[in-house]
């Protein structure tokens, strides 16, 4: 049984600076730690993109908190996470009529940017702040009955020094070590599920 499960989804990791040390940093400090985690490479898993649902949805009953660790790629998920929520979060079992498989747990979602924090505001070239680009994260969220944490980002990645990519690293380790300990969700309310109708999806066939 894990308390928390990464959902890790970098298309090109072996080039990655700041997914290679988040990954090196989580296992390790996963070993030693009060809180148990267990952290699912879904490029490593799923080359060919075949996604083995059933597997990822026992992978989800056991966690309070899920985490999505990615890059931010065209203001968005990365195209094999995308694929994993249009399967694995199903209609009458991760929303809809039946679909409670996911209430009550929590969503952090932990991305990288390429763009630094400065681009990510009205007067830089993406023209908002990063939060703009939150709302079909917070929405998925929503639909499942899941509460949305504030999402943890590293901006300018390409550029980070190696001494701020591994203290970023530790920050999500030890918020992860922590969870649920974190003053800044102390007052965040439960999700309040979206009811979903069941007329919103076509009747399966006879």
């Amino acid at each position: 049984m894990h308390d928390v499960l990464i959902l890790a989804a970098h298309p090109d990791l072996a080039h990655s600076r700041v997914h290679r040390t988040l990954f090196d940093t989580l296992r390790r400090a996963e070993a030693g730690g009060p809180v148990r985690w267990s952290l699912r490479d879904l490029y490593a898993l799923y080359p060919d993109y075949l996604i083995d649902v059933a597997a990822e949805q026992a992978a989800l009953a056991s966690a309070q908190l899920v985490v999505w660790l990615h890059p931010i790629h065209w203001y968005g998920m990365p195209p094999l996470m995308k694929l994993w929520c249009d399967e694995v979060l199903a209609f009458g079992w991760a929303y809809g009529p039946g679909g409670q498989a996911l209430a009550g747990k929590d969503l952090w979602l932990v991305v990288s940017t390429g763009g630094t924090d400065a681009s990510y505001s009205p007067t830089g070239h993406n023209r908002h702040f990063i939060d703009a680009f939150w709302p079909p994260y917070e929405q998925t969220a929503a639909l499942c009955g899941m509460r949305f944490l504030p999402p943890a980002v590293l901006h300018g990645a390409h550029r980070a020094g190696d001494g701020e990519i591994a203290a970023h690293a530790e920050v999500i380790a030890d918020r992860l070590l922590r969870y649920p300990d974190w003053p800044e969700i102390d007052d965040l309310p439960p999700c309040v599920p979206c009811d979903t109708p069941a007329g919103e999806r076509p009747l399966p066939e006879p």
